[in-house]
């Protein structure tokens, strides 16, 4: 088990798109002026999330809806919801974070971050260990309900915290972006794109969505190690408790994966890649929700704690952990 471990390990860190994030950590970090055009980087988030969204559509063509379907997306949707009560807990009973802060930390880790699971998807094709395709439509489904856990974790923790009274407007433009985010508009878009058109869809789009995106993925974790190293560099502000907590709730997050992915009968890479969502958090759908919805919240805790610490775990430590975990536990 140690052995695989840790030949799973190496060959993560020594894959390219891993190396790339390193060098823009360090770049960072470093003080270099290497940079991404902000405008560049949106372009490559908006590809990375098409791409996936029409591969996994052409997918579920070739599969067809199933039980199995079902189950799967039934568990990604308890595991948004649920998640967040966990997180919030350890953090009111282990940090001195104050019941708003921790409502909206929570809410980021009950959600997911698209680029992490298409970081685990090249993780298991470069080692040959199939998937099924429909993990993109649990992606999406797993986006927005830990934005509600985390608004009503608000408003039952204290009062003033909760975005009741606000006003009608508020709470409709709070409904927009919950259920009309770019990056879930864009991801379900091209699944079901991809599910209308199946192979005859994925033979006309493949030289798109299949032989440039190892080099768009590597752009792009290039861009996102700049920010995360950008971050740390700055001061994450975080107290030490807090630094744990995003170390810790991903391991906590990752185990009720597990116990779901055995419980829908996925497959080791089904199951490693529902492991990987639930320990993920997110980094660009939650933190845009709650700065409308809790106003009161630091984003800055929030931000620090997702993406450099618990993103840079998940892709380099946790990818071959949950791999091996769910290799000891499911099998082969």
């Amino acid at each position: 088990m140690s052995a695989d471990l840790l030949t799973l390990a190496l060959d993560n860190l020594t894959s390219p798109v891993i190396l790339f994030f390193l060098l823009g950590l360090s770049a960072a970090l470093l003080r270099s002026d290497l940079s991404v055009p902000e405008a560049v980087g949106k372009a490559l988030a908006l590809y990375l999330m098409l791409a996936i969204g029409f591969k996994g559509g052409a997918e579920l063509n070739k599969h067809g809806l199933d039980s199995h379907v079902a189950s799967a997306l039934a568990a990604g949707f308890l595991l948004s919801l649920l998640i967040p009560v966990i997180a919030f807990g350890l953090l009111r009973l282990a940090t001195r974070t104050g019941h708003v802060d921790a409502a909206a930390i929570a809410a980021h880790y009950g959600s997911v971050s698209v680029v992490t699971f298409v970081t685990g998807t090249q993780f298991l094709d470069r080692l040959g260990i199939g998937y099924e395709g429909y993990m993109v439509a649990v992606v999406a489904i797993m986006e927005t309900p830990a934005i509600l856990s985390g608004l009503l974790i608000a408003k039952f923790a204290g009062n003033g915290g909760a975005p009741t009274g606000r006003g009608f407007g508020v709470q409709k433009k709070l409904v927009r972006e919950v259920f009309l985010n770019g990056s879930v508009v864009l991801l379900m878009g091209a699944f079901v794109i991809g599910w209308i058109t199946g192979e005859a869809g994925m033979a006309r789009m493949s030289p798109f969505v299949g032989n440039i995106f190892q080099g768009v993925l590597a752009l792009f974790l290039l861009e996102m190690g700049l920010v995360a190293g950008t971050r740390l560099r700055g001061g994450t502000g975080l107290e030490p408790r807090l630094l744990v907590f995003g170390l810790v709730m991903p391991l906590i997050g990752a185990g009720f994966g597990l116990a779901a992915g055995l419980f829908t009968g996925l497959s080791l890479g089904g199951t490693m890649l529902l492991i990987l969502l639930a320990a993920s958090a997110s980094y660009i759908a939650v933190p845009a929700a709650m700065r409308l919805a809790l106003p009161a919240a630091n984003p800055g805790i929030s931000l620090a704690l997702s993406l450099a610490v618990t993103f840079p775990f998940n892709i380099i430590v946790g990818m071959p952990l949950y791999l091996a975990a769910a290799r000891l536990i499911a099998g082969p």
